[in-house]
C-alpha cells in the first residue's frame, strides 16, 4: 500500500486507490497529486477497506479484482451506506463499465464517472478536475471559444491562414539547435491567433484532419528547406501526427515522396506520434511506422509516460525517440516521482538505443537535473517559446549556448 497523507496536509482532497495493477494506481496517484490531492494507492479489497475512512473524499475503484471483485466492494460500500464518491475502471468493454455505474447508483452510491483502460491522462485528469471543481475548489472562469465548422477549416488552408511555429531543441551537452519542432497557429482574420488545441480535436471529429496534416506537412517541409538553403542549416524537422493518419498504410509512400519533392532528406524528419494513437490503431501503426524506419524516416513517441499501456508496446515500436512529458519535467523539483519516472524513461529509452527529448524546459535546474541524468535534447521557454520560421531564423544568428 502507498500513501501520501500526511498529518501536516489533511485538509488536501484524498484519493483512495483500488487496483491490482500496482503501476496502475501509482499512475493514477502521481497525477492526481500534481493537481492537489493526497492519495492511498492498495492493491487488494483488505489493504482498501482498512484504508477506507473519513478523511477519503474520492474512489477510484477497478472492477476486477483476485480477492474481491468490484461489483462485491460496490455492494458491500451500499450496504455501508458509503458517502464517498466512486470513479469506477476497467478493461472490460464500456457497457459493462455503465451497467456498473447505474448498479452504484442503484445501491445508493455516488460515481463520478468511468474510466475505461487503457485510459490516458487528458481522461484521467479530465474525471479528477471535474470532481474538484464541483466539490472542493471555487470553479474559474472559462474562456468560451466559438467551435469552427469544416468549412472554416478548409477555407483558412485554402487562404494559407494556418501558419507554424518553430520551437527549437537543443542537445543538452553541446548547447548545438539540433532541430526545430512545428506546431500550427490559426492566424484568424477575426479572432487572432488561435492554438491547436481549439481546432485540432474539431478537425479529427469533422473528418478534416487528413486535409490538415498534409497542409502542415507541406509547410514545414517547405520552410525547413528555407533555413538550410539560406543559413546552411542541418536541422531535423518534427511533426505532429494525428492518431487517425495511422490507418492511412499509404502515409509512408505519400510523405517520403513529398519529402524528396521538397528536397528534404528523410532522415532529417521526425514524426511524432502520441501513445494513444499506438495503443487505438496498432495494427495499422506498427505496419505504417515499420516503412517508414525502413524510409529512413525518425519516429518520435510523444508525451512518453501519459500512458501506462506504452510500457507494454513499446518494444514493438521502432521510435528513434522518446520525448517526456512536460507534466513530469515542470514536476521534477517538486515530486521525487517526477524525478524517478523521468530518471527511469532516460534509461529505458537509452537501452532501446533511443534519443531522450525533454519538452517544457522552463529552469535552469530543471535543465542540470536532465543534463545530469544523460537526458540527449530539451526544448521549452528556457531557450524560445514557438515563434514563426522568421524570427527563429534571427534567433539562431544571435544565438550562443550561454545557457549551458
Amino acid at each position: 500500500m502507498t500513501s501520501t497523507k500526511t498529518d501536516e496536509a489533511k485538509k488536501l482532497p484524498h484519493l483512495l486507490i483500488i487496483d491490482d495493477e500496482r503501476e496502475v494506481g501509482e499512475f493514477a496517484g502521481i497525477v492526481a497529486q500534481s493537481l492537489g490531492f493526497e492519495y492511498t494507492s492498495t492493491t487488494n479489497a483488505g489493504d482498501f477497506l482498512k484504508a477506507l475512512d473519513d478523511d477519503v473524499t474520492l474512489i477510484m475503484m477497478d472492477l476486477m479484482m483476485p480477492d474481491m471483485d468490484g461489483i462485491e466492494l460496490l455492494r458491500l460500500l451500499g450496504q455501508q451506506k458509503c458517502k464517498t464518491t466512486l470513479i469506477l475502471m476497467s478493461g472490460y468493454d464500456k457497457r459493462v463499465l455503465e451497467t456498473a455505474e447505474e448498479l452504484a447508483q442503484t445501491l445508493g452510491l455516488s460515481v463520478a464517472g468511468h474510466l475505461q483502460k487503457p485510459f490516458r491522462l487528458p481522461e484521467l485528469q479530465k474525471l479528477l478536475k471535474g470532481y474538484a471543481l464541483l466539490n472542493i475548489l471555487t470553479p474559474e472562469p472559462k474562456q468560451i471559444s466559438k467551435a469552427v465548422t469544416k468549412d472554416e477549416l478548409l477555407r483558412a488552408m485554402v487562404r494559407e491562414e494556418l501558419v507554424l511555429h518553430y520551437q527549437p531543441q537543443l542537445n543538452i551537452a553541446t548547447g548545438e539547435v539540433v532541430g526545430v519542432e512545428a506546431l500550427v497557429r490559426w492566424q484568424h482574420p477575426e479572432r487572432g491567433l488561435i492554438f491547436p488545441d481549439d481546432f485540432i480535436p474539431q478537425a479529427e471529429v469533422l473528418g478534416v484532419i487528413d486535409e490538415l496534416g498534409w497542409y502542415v506537412a507541406r509547410l514545414g517541409l517547405s520552410e525547413i528547406r528555407q533555413f538550410v538553403n539560406r543559413e546552411g542549416l542541418q536541422l531535423k524537422l518534427s511533426l505532429n501526427v494525428s492518431p487517425q493518419s495511422l490507418h492511412d498504410l499509404q502515409l509512408p509512400d505519400i510523405f517520403v515522396g513529398l519529402a524528396r519533392q521538397y528536397g528534404v532528406a528523410p532522415e532529417n524528419i521526425v514524426l511524432e506520434i502520441t501513445e494513444s494513437g499506438l495503443i487505438q490503431e496498432l495494427a495499422s501503426a506498427l505496419d505504417i511506422l515499420t516503412r517508414l524506419r525502413m524510409k529512413r524516416v525518425h519516429l518520435s513517441i510523444d508525451d512518453f509516460g501519459t500512458g501506462y499501456a506504452m510500457m507494454q508496446q513499446l518494444r514493438r515500436v521502432p521510435a528513434t525517440e522518446l520525448k517526456i512529458d512536460r507534466s513530469f519535467v515542470h514536476d521534477m523539483h517538486q515530486l521525487n516521482s517526477a524525478r524517478v519516472v523521468v530518471r527511469k524513461t532516460i534509461e529505458i529509452g537509452h537501452e532501446l538505443g533511443m534519443k531522450i527529448v525533454a519538452e517544457g524546459v522552463e529552469t535552469k535546474e530543471q535543465l542540470e537535473f536532465l543534463r545530469i541524468n544523460g537526458c540527449d535534447i530539451a526544448q521549452g521557454y528556457y531557450f524560445s517559446r514557438p515563434v514563426p520560421a522568421i524570427v527563429l531564423l534571427d534567433w539562431m544568428k544571435n544565438y550562443a549556448p550561454l545557457h549551458f
